[in-house]
């Protein structure tokens, strides 16, 4: 079950967790059926669609059928009655009756203008079945492109609102991949095959009923060879969808090898590592593309199988059919007909079976969909939650553990301090020791496995998460910025700021110098990740956007550790500018930047072990004091 809570600016999602042992395990093809009920936003459309096929079925066997009794009367095959009987819906009946109609525009008009009058009703008959199949097309194209566009954002929407921690396991590679080549995957194999499940079921089941009509001994006959077909095409179905999980599976593991790639090329080529990494990737695309190949096999056998199975049965259909007409149980016009409609049959029959393998074909793509929009929201606002209006008195973190699994090692464990308004307080540690996930708390990037962090006396779950967040500016060891003008990306977190306050922001920070100097000033284009700069610049930038932001409480999470000395000065000065009447907790291992901090708190191992000033830690000679000695030599 789910619960939806609705925010200003987002969704928070809440999905009841389940235990591995009690998760309900997908059926054949549920996950796509599943997916396919976004066809629900589209009635008009699918109306329009099932209408527009209908038609085409009905002229389509309209102009086919109807040439057996015209032919026939024509050429004498059949002799009409002597009068005209009152139409019904039996076959003699309807035989009969155009018979007579057709002999009678014979005697009136001559056999070359009845040949004219028929020709003119079959093309009549073509031409609207053409015209009716092209707008069934033309219908289905809103609703295959609009479904796609749908999850597509809800895919987009989810992956933005999920914990941080539900990405620390996964390739970014694999995700892209569920939002682009599965997806893809979905458009062409299913909404695709929405056409071939309306339109083609249709004829069959419109040429069937017409073959009851004529012969329900010969349909049955014809039927003996369905058990066979089942039973091959199920074989090979479930063949296609095991090869099609692997290939989807192999594909996200080549993007992934592509985005680790491009992040590393400095890495790669200091190296020389080239033809490693080349290699590493040819063995990945090999192994996908033979995966591929087995998937592609599997599917272009669905219709070769189709048509031999329905040639058996139409072989059939002739041999009993013919041995029918001999013994005088059966109308030769009525076996011909029953021929070619039954002909008529096969290559809906083809396009079903299809549109079946290319379910199959797709389940996997859609159960990857599934998990991501299925996955636990472990970040969950409450009903009744609270606006955060202001920051007014402290941070208090009470008996706080956290896991990053149930039965988990705890990363952080029985951590108790108080962060005062205004106050600038230090964590100090080795890698491992739990500073950022403590720091992660607070703006509920993750919440705490027992234990309470608040903000002003309440829980920080209690708080609606938008104005909770809008209060805390948080920035990193590396700078985020996106592909985007220089002026959008200070801008970020207030879209509707003017130049001036964004130069303001900039000049607090230490950038606009530099940021004057780019070819277009503020209307610079940054590269992907903003790599055309230094890494101060990008770090400056970032201030910049926290600046604008000018959010009450201040995360610094190791920001000038990765910086030559001149870029750390510079970045420095813009963190004062930043950090000015602000609550800070900075997170550091160059321990000569926080000197001036308020409280020192040193963690090993996710405890707290010493706190502190800097010179009361120094005095107590412990494992702050020997980093402060390791640091000095």
């Amino acid at each position: 079950m789910k619960r939806r809570f609705a925010t200003t600016e987002r969704r928070f999602i809440f999905v009841k967790r389940r235990s591995g042992n009690h998760e309900r395990k997908f059926e054949p093809m549920k996950n796509v059926l599943e997916l396919l009920k976004g066809v629900s936003n589209y009635k008009k459309e699918v109306f329009l669609n099932i209408l527009s096929n209908a038609l085409y079925v009905f002229f389509s066997l309209f102009s086919f059928v109807m040439i057996i009794p015209f032919l026939s009367v024509l050429f004498g095959v059949v002799s009409p009655p002597e009068l005209c009987p009152d139409f019904a819906f039996d076959k003699q009946t309807i035989m009969d009756y155009f018979s007579w109609h057709i002999d009678l525009y014979k005697q009136k008009h001559g056999i070359y203008a009845c040949l004219i009058a028929i020709g003119g009703v079959y093309l009549a008959g073509v031409f609207f079945s053409a015209l009716f199949r092209y707008l069934g097309m033309y219908f289905l194209a809103p609703i295959r492109n609009g479904i796609t566009r749908d999850f597509r954002n809800k895919l987009y929407n989810k992956i933005t609102t999920l914990p941080i921690a539900f990405f620390t396991s996964r390739k970014k590679g694999d995700i892209i991949a569920r939002l682009t080549s599965d997806l893809e995957e979905i458009e062409w194999s299913v909404l695709s095959s929405l056409q071939m499940l309306v339109k083609d079921p249709l004829m069959v089941i419109f040429c069937l009923f017409t073959l009851i009509i004529a012969s329900w001994k010969l349909l049955l006959l014809a039927f003996v060879v369905m058990p066979v077909a089942y039973f091959l095409i199920n074989l090979t179905g479930k063949s296609l969808k095991r090869n099609s999980t692997k290939a989807q599976s192999r594909m996200g593991t080549v993007l992934s090898l592509c985005e680790e790639s491009i992040g590393g090329l400095r890495l790669i080529k200091s190296f020389n590592a080239e033809k490693i990494i080349t290699d590493k990737f040819d063995k990945s695309n090999n192994s996908y593309t033979k995966t591929a190949i087995k998937v592609s096999a599997r599917q272009e056998l669905a219709a070769p199988l189709t048509e031999f199975l329905a040639i058996t049965a139409l072989i059939f259909v002739v041999v009993f059919g013919g041995s029918m007409v001999l013994g005088g149980e059966l109308a030769p016009e009525i076996l011909i007909g029953f021929t070619l409609i039954f002909a008529r049959m096969i290559s809906p029959l083809q396009a079903v079976s299809t549109a079946f393998y290319n379910l199959q074909k797709a389940e996997p793509c859609a159960k990857r969909i599934k998990e991501i929009l299925d996955a636990d929201e472990k970040i969950i606002e409450a009903k009744d939650a609270v606006v955060l209006q202001s920051f007014d008195k402290s941070i208090v973190f009470k008996d706080v553990c956290f896991s990053y699994s149930e039965n988990g090692e705890m990363v952080l464990d029985n951590i108790n301090m108080e962060v005062k308004k205004g106050q600038t307080i230090a964590l100090v540690g080795e890698s491992g020791a739990g500073k950022s996930t403590l720091v992660d708390l607070i703006p509920r990037f993750a919440d705490c496995t027992c234990g309470s962090v608040s903000i002003d006396s309440t829980d920080v779950r209690r708080f609606n998460i938008n104005s909770l967040r809008r209060k805390i500016g948080y920035v990193g060891q590396q700078p985020i910025l996106f592909n985007d003008t220089i002026y959008n990306n200070i801008a970020f977190a207030n879209p509707d700021a003017t130049l001036e306050q964004v130069q303001q922001a900039a000049l607090a920070a230490n950038a606009h110098e530099f940021i004057m100097k780019t070819e277009n000033g503020y209307q610079t284009r940054l590269s992907d990740r903003g790599m055309s700069l230094s890494g101060g610049e990008r770090q400056r930038i970032c201030i910049a956007r926290e600046l604008l932001k000018n959010p009450d409480i201040l995360l610094l999470d190791e920001a000038t550790s990765a910086l030559d000395a001149q870029s750390e000065l510079a970045v420095q000065k813009a963190i004062d500018a930043l950090s000015q009447s602000k609550t800070c907790i900075i997170i550091a291992h160059r321990l000569s930047t926080i000197t001036k901090a308020d409280q020192i708190i040193f963690m090993e191992k996710g405890r707290i072990t010493e706190r502190g000033t800097y010179q009361e830690l120094i005095n107590l000679s412990g494992g702050f004091a020997q980093l402060v000695g390791m640091q000095t030599l």
